[in-house]
């Protein structure tokens, strides 16, 4: 059975399983923890426009017609660094290598758009994508030793295309003085970026 890559965009149909399957995954990590709407509003905080080149790319990994993993990154803050969001797998096909092809290929094709770097976040209750990233390269920008939710979400970097190897340096996160301070700075963070793509 062969996999493709598709490249297109957030309002493709295609793109529905992953989209309905992230804000039930989502929902069901977090509730409400970040935002009153949940993993609805985190999923549509961005408009889709930012998920397409030259900025950005929105992709699927289809298997015989079917949507069964996919990602997407944009133009983060700067214009060498892609924000990688998105990254998902269809539930019952996991542990199978498929989230690992989606972030290569999303490190492709952020390579061929001229980003030299990668920076993305992941929940602290996932820690099945911690273990991904590391696995891959990425540096933790936060300390691994400390508990998860007291940054709530993690961030991570690494270099790609001409970079591709060298170290990072960004400066690690600050943890926050517990759980619910955390999530408190990340939902300001969120609804402050939210007003800002409005």
């Amino acid at each position: 059975m062969t996999d493709s890559i598709l490249h297109t965009s957030p309002r493709d149909p295609r793109a529905a399983p992953l989209i309905e399957d992230l804000i039930r995954e989502y929902d069901s990590r977090y509730g409400t923890l970040f935002s009153a709407g949940g993993a609805r509003d985190e999923v549509f905080r961005y408009p889709t426009e930012a998920f397409v080149a030259p900025q950005g790319a929105f992709l699927l990994l289809q298997r015989a017609g079917e949507t069964i993993g996919g990602g997407a990154f944009m133009r983060h803050a700067d214009d060498n660094t892609a924000e990688f969001k998105r990254i998902w797998t269809r539930p019952d096909l996991r542990r199978q290598g498929l989230a690992r092809k989606v972030v290569l290929a999303l490190e492709e094709r952020a390579a061929q758009l001229g980003y030299t770097r990668v920076y993305l976040t992941t929940g602290f209750r996932q820690p099945e994508a911690q273990g991904l990233y590391l696995q891959l390269g990425y540096r933790p920008l936060f300390d691994t030793g400390l508990p998860p939710e007291l940054y709530a979400t993690l961030p991570f970097e690494k270099h790609i295309g001409a970079l591709a190897g060298r170290p990072g340096t960004a400066p690690l996160k600050q943890p926050a003085a517990s759980a619910e301070a955390a999530a408190f700075a990340v939902a300001q963070a969120k609804a402050a970026s939210t007003g800002a793509h409005a």
